[in-house]
């Protein structure tokens, strides 16, 4: 009939099933209702899925960033629709229980963005993130729903200035122990603390914000720049503005995320991640994307790429340079330049150009803070898998922040239960010289939500056992970590791995040259130990930790929900 053509939209669009059809008469009165327009409802829409938070030192900047993406997006002739989901700050969780839900938070975001976002039918969208759960999970999203997309990640915090020398945040908790100690007073503690924090981003370290930030940009899924341009920098407002007219044309071209990111591609951006000194966290991370991509991502194909990746890149917590050295002397891109004869860089990113086309834009690079690979400070990357008898499923240690004395060490185990009790340990100076101190029941199910230890191992900084004393784990740890630090042993504590029957005084020996960790006991010592053992309590019995510890996999699996 002659005006009953209710066809806003060209059915190319998702968004077509929201506001075309005289059964779509509901959701446009809505749509006007909030202000829109005839043409309004004709063009593409861009969901931007922010996670500002004001308790969030590496979120407190996105909601300007998430004005700039929607300028963008309406340059380019869409329509933004801005929506928050959930980010918590790892700093604020350390040493306590509320450290259980944040390695669970991964899931909650990539949930409430696939739910949000197909309920709605958006066209496109961008996604804007910065820290250590929730670049993963926006990456995870991306390819579970695998809509054209765009990440815009928060930016790195700048660095902490103090007598001349650059500190990280992580820092200040290395010298609680030296405070205990009397190393240093009450008062240039407090001045230190009044500092350590200078403005919003990501803490100023290649800790798992940033190796994950440096992957997601190697994987071609952010611009180029992205990962290393610093939260306050007018770059990091240019590349949001430019992400914004980059997703219309995505959208336009139907370019998704899985046409970007093979299985090439996910290798790729693991190695350039392991060359810059990624974090243990990504051996949880990427296993955990590729499964939404249908790709493998195991902890042997990690293993496999560290083994054959040159170390380049020595950034805090692993040496002194801060991700401002990096930014300055390319990035990202700087560090791909470096594999631009070895690796195959005509990839597909999301600008519509190729890694190699990208490298154009790259300035000199400064080989102080990018080694070449002729010059590399290593021969293999920054993580390293161990196994044994004490942890058959697999282990990782970053083996970039471990001294050249510990890298093969025996010592007798000192077992506790919860990371409270070993780092109380530490402080008491109830450690000796040679211990390997044991952390078990803080794995995926049994933390539940494998806590990281970062107050354990920065105890062992800050009292000065760091080059003496191993530590091993079946939970995990902080990007900052530093030193003789293995974690996610599986089988973990709760599935009744071996790490259960550990005594104080057995022999542990770890070997990251050989990639071994193994104790002084017999298969059927180990097994005897175990059957003695009563079964596995749950700590939690209720709420969303208690569904998630039953749904967990384990650590070497990527920690995904089954």
């Amino acid at each position: 009939m002659e005006g009953m053509d209710f066809d806003y939209k060209d059915n190319k669009y998702r968004s077509a099933k929201v506001v075309n059809g005289l059964n779509m008469a509901g959701p446009r009165a809505h749509f006007r209702g909030m202000g829109f327009n005839d043409d309004e409802l004709r063009r593409p829409f861009i969901g931007v899925i922010n996670t500002f938070n004001e308790m969030h030192p590496g979120h407190i900047h996105l909601k300007r960033i998430g004005e700039l993406v929607k300028d963008g997006v309406r340059t380019a002739g869409g329509i933004p629709f801005e929506v928050n989901t959930i980010s918590i700050c790892d700093g604020f969780t350390q040493g306590h229980v509320g450290m259980c839900s944040v390695l669970p938070s991964r899931e909650v975001i990539t949930d409430s963005i696939e739910v949000y976002v197909n309920a709605h039918q958006l066209d496109g969208i961008v996604l804007i993130g910065g820290c250590d759960k929730i670049v993963p999970a926006m990456l995870m999203a991306m390819l579970r729903i695998n809509i054209p997309a765009i990440l815009v990640t928060g930016g790195p915090m700048l660095p902490a200035e103090y007598k001349g020398k650059t500190y990280a945040t992580y820092e200040l908790k290395e010298m609680a122990g030296k405070l205990m100690k009397g190393d240093i007073s009450r008062k240039e503690y407090d001045h230190m603390e009044g500092l350590m924090s200078p403005g919003p981003g990501s803490c100023a370290m290649m800790g798992t914000a940033n190796s994950m930030s440096v992957a997601a940009e190697a994987m071609g899924l952010t611009l180029p720049g992205s990962a290393c341009a610093h939260a306050v920098s007018g770059k990091k407002n240019r590349i949001a503005k430019e992400s914004g007219i980059e997703i219309v044309r995505l959208v336009e071209e139907n370019i998704r995320p899985r046409d970007i990111v093979n299985q090439e591609m996910l290798e790729f951006a693991a190695k350039i991640c392991l060359s810059a000194g990624g974090s243990t966290n990504i051996t949880l991370h990427l296993p955990a994307i590729a499964h939404e991509a249908k790709l493998n991502m195991t902890l042997n194909e990690i293993e496999k790429i560290s083994s054959n990746t040159p170390y380049l890149a020595k950034i805090k917590p692993s040496g002194h340079h801060t991700m401002l050295d990096l930014y300055k002397a390319g990035g990202v891109y700087g560090v791909i330049r470096e594999f631009a004869d070895t690796e195959n860089l005509d990839r597909m990113t999301v600008n519509g150009k190729t890694l190699r086309e990208n490298l154009r834009d790259i300035v000199e690079l400064d080989h102080e803070v990018i080694h070449p690979v002729a010059d590399a400070y290593a021969k293999e990357g920054s993580i390293a898998v161990l196994r044994g008898n004490l942890s058959p499923g697999g282990c990782v240690v970053k083996q970039a922040a471990v001294v050249k004395n510990m890298r093969v060490h025996t010592g007798p185990a000192r077992c506790f239960e919860s990371e409270e009790e070993a780092t109380a340990a530490i402080y008491d100076q109830k450690i000796e010289h040679g211990d390997v101190i044991v952390i078990r029941n803080e794995g995926p199910k049994g933390g539940p939500g494998m806590r990281e230890m970062l107050t354990a191992t920065a105890a062992l900084v800050g009292m000065g056992y760091s080059e003496t004393v191993a530590l091993i784990t079946d939970g995990r740890f902080s990007g900052a970590t530093r030193g003789p630090c293995i974690g996610h042993i599986s089988p973990e504590t709760a599935q009744r791995g071996p790490i259960a029957a550990l005594k104080d005084g057995d022999m542990i020996t770890v070997n990251i040259d050989k990639r071994l960790i193994q104790v002084a006991l017999s298969d059927e010592e180990i097994k005897e130990r175990l059957e003695k053992l009563p079964p596995f309590t749950p700590k939690v019995k209720d709420g969303y930790l208690y569904r998630y510890a039953n749904s967990v996999s384990s650590a070497d699996e990527g920690a995904i929900l089954k």
